[in-house]
Parts: structure tokens; C-alpha cells; sequence
């Protein structure tokens, strides 16, 4: 199999996240808050020392907590959803991935407004036009830190600075960054970051979350609200973080899993992952660009993008290019809207959508080879 669907869910995971998933479910299986026996205390100590991976791999501040959630999407959710009230105005990208846009035009029924911030021919949010969307009511500014649809990073410190400059909360969407390029809270002055542990942390499906201002966190109230082995003797829920937003039992599994997956990013290095992603991208782009009927999406370099590439295949049904892929050559791809419609509007690939190609750094320069090699032959 040639996997190519890194921006979806990345495959294969680092090594150790199996071994760690394997040995909490085999040989510990406790939980955590809710026991004071040495086998829970152990768990507790792995979950704190992956909070504190994040808070690191992401330079937060002083005052920075992380919160553990099943994934991006809901972290997401509790943000908009648990400090935006009728009246309130929010600021996203017209790039937006549905994990922000369906709370926001669900937000919008209960009186919340909203507004899309433009974005260049690149597929780049335009600073310049940012403050003129500021209005008295705005509470929030929520921005895709890259495109999950053509692989564009957005100037997430310019638009930190906008955003303190008026006393607004900046929250980055890092789905697609977190792992691959690197993030500094204290320079991008953003008041929390959501993240996912399966896309470019390598590690497991069903653990993401947020690393949040203590601060910020007080105007946001919980999405679920439950038993957090805290405070027990009382029925309301606990204001302190991280219980505030993490009732229910946790997903200990995927969190052992992400804490060896932080271990090899470490180790490995976040600008080697990303340099050699940008090498596969830059040899695929350029096997390509030239092929008739090869629509490049978004940025035609590889500066400031990730390893995402869509391609639209403008005298072809982008789907059967996708089935033939995986049917012919064992290319794994994802064709269609990516979760974010707004995009391809104003992208220009709206409805047919674009076949995406996303690169790990697990892929090699022989599957891009045989990738290019491919393609060519399905377009004959």
C-alpha cells in the first residue's frame, strides 16, 4: 500500500505508540482521579507528563494548561460554543474545515455573527484586511493555522499581533501543523491552541484537546459537564483545569499512545519531519505541474505550506482519478470536499472538489516516483 491520505489520519503511526497503546490496555488498564492505588498514581503521572509534552512542544507560557478531548473537532466546539453568546461576533478564515464552520453557522440560529476573513490567490489569509472586520462585539478570532484542502500556513503570528492589538482571544486551528511545523504560543500570542493526536503527532485516533490560557479558560464555560474524581462531594462542576473540561473517564489508551508519539517527534526533530516532507512535496509538484489537465490548487512553491496538495483534474471526474489510483496502483488518496465546501468555493473547485495528496515522512522519494509514474499512465 502507498499512503498518501497523511492529512486525513497518518500511517503509519511512530514507532512505540502500538507498543504503548498495547501495554496500558494489557498490563495496566486503570484509571485515573478515581483510585489512590499505585497502579492509578503511575497512570496519572504518564497523563501529566503528556500534558506537559504539549504545553512544551507548543511553547506555552506560564499559565498554559492542557486539556484532553477525544479530538480536534470537540475542543473546537467547547471553545465556540462555551465562551460565544447571543450577540457576539467571531472572526474565522474563508478556509475554514467544517469542525469550525458547522458550530459557527449553528451558533449563528442562536444570535451569534460571524465573519469570513479573505485570503490571497494562494490560499493565504489576508492580514491586512483582518482589522478592518474587528467590530465592538467581536469576542473571538478563530483561524486554520493551515489549509487542510491546498496546504497553505497562514501568518499565525501577524495575525496574533492583530488580535492582542484590539484585546480579541486568538484560538489556531492546528489540525494540520501540530507535529510538522513549528508553534510558539509566546510569539503567536494566541490565548489556546487545538490540536489532534492522529494527524501529524503520529499518534492514535480518538485523543486531541487544547493547550489554553488559565485566564482565557475562565470566560469559557464546559460542553460536558459529569464526574471528574474531583470534588466529589459536590454537584456542581469543579472550575478548576483541567476537570473543568474533562469529565468522564479519558481515554488512557490514546493518551499513552500520544505521549511515545511526542517522545519520537522529539527526537526526531519537527524541522527534519517537515524538511523532509517538503522535499517529497516539491519533487511530486514538479513531476506533475506540467501533465495536461493538472490543475495545481493553492501555492505553486513550497514555502509556508505543508505536505498537502490538491490537484484538480479538470478534463477527468476527479473520483474515477482516485479510483483508478487505488484500483490499479494500491494509491491510497482522498477525493472530494475535504470537510471544508467554503474552500473549494473560493478556490474555484467547487462542486467537483480535488484529489488530495497528502506526505508523511514515513512516504519515500521511490512511492513519489511511482506516484508521478502513475498519474501519467491513467492520463495517456
Amino acid at each position: 500500500m502507498h499512503y498518501f491520505d497523511n492529512g486525513a489520519t497518518s500511517f503509519p503511526k511512530a514507532p512505540g505508540v502500538a507498543a504503548a497503546v498495547a501495554d496500558y490496555i494489557e498490563n495496566i488498564g486503570v484509571n485515573v482521579g478515581r483510585g489512590f492505588y499505585s497502579e492509578a498514581l503511575g497512570a496519572a503521572g504518564v497523563m501529566l507528563d503528556c500534558r506537559e509534552k504539549l504545553q512544551r512542544l507548543f511553547n506555552a507560557p506560564e499559565g498554559f494548561e492542557t486539556i484532553f478531548t477525544m479530538n480536534i473537532t470537540e475542543a473546537l466546539n467547547l471553545i465556540l460554543k462555551g465562551c460565544l453568546k447571543p450577540g457576539d461576533h467571531v472572526i474565522v478564515s474563508s478556509l475554514e474545515h467544517n469542525a469550525v464552520m458547522r458550530p459557527v453557522v449553528s451558533l449563528e440560529k442562536r444570535g451569534v455573527t460571524f465573519t469570513r476573513a479573505p485570503f490571497d490567490e494562494e490560499g493565504e489569509l489576508d492580514t491586512t484586511a483582518l482589522p478592518g472586520l474587528i467590530r465592538p462585539e467581536t469576542k473571538l478570532i478563530l483561524v486554520t493555522h493551515a489549509s487542510n484542502v491546498c496546504g497553505t500556513v497562514n501568518d499565525i503570528e501577524r495575525i496574533g499581533e492583530i488580535a492582542a492589538a484590539h484585546g480579541i482571544p486568538l484560538v489556531i486551528d492546528a489540525a494540520q501543523t501540530a507535529g510538522v511545523i513549528p508553534i510558539d504560543l509566546q510569539k503567536n500570542k494566541a490565548k489556546a491552541i487545538c490540536f489532534t493526536g492522529h494527524k501529524s503527532l503520529l499518534g492514535p485516533q480518538g485523543v486531541g484537546g487544547m493547550v489554553i490560557d488559565k485566564a482565557f479558560a475562565v470566560l469559557v464555560d464546559p460542553l460536558i459537564e459529569g464526574g471528574t474524581g474531583s470534588r466529589s462531594d459536590s454537584e456542581e462542576q469543579p472550575s478548576m483545569l483541567p476537570d473543568k473540561f474533562e469529565s468522564g473517564t479519558q481515554n488512557l489508551p490514546g493518551i499513552y499512545g500520544l505521549n511515545a508519539a511526542l517522545d519520537y517527534l522529539f527526537k526526531t526533530g519537527i524541522d527534519n519531519i517537515h524538511a523532509k516532507e517538503m522535499l517529497l512535496t516539491e519533487r511530486f509538484m514538479a513531476g506533475v505541474k506540467d501533465l495536461i489537465g493538472v490543475r495545481l490548487v493553492g501555492r505553486s512553491g513550497v514555502d509556508n505550506r505543508t505536505a498537502v496538495v490538491s490537484i484538480d483534474f479538470e478534463l477527468h471526474d476527479n473520483a474515477d482519478i482516485a479510483f483508478l489510483l487505488d484500483s490499479e496502483y494500491d494509491i491510497k488518496t482522498r477525493v472530494g470536499m475535504h470537510c471544508a465546501p467554503a474552500a473549494h468555493k473560493a478556490l474555484g473547485t467547487f462542486p467537483q472538489g480535488t484529489v488530495r495528496f497528502s506526505f508523511s515522512y514515513f512516504n519515500t522519494e521511490e512511492e513519489i516516483d511511482y506516484l508521478i509514474e502513475a498519474l501519467k499512465k491513467i492520463l495517456a
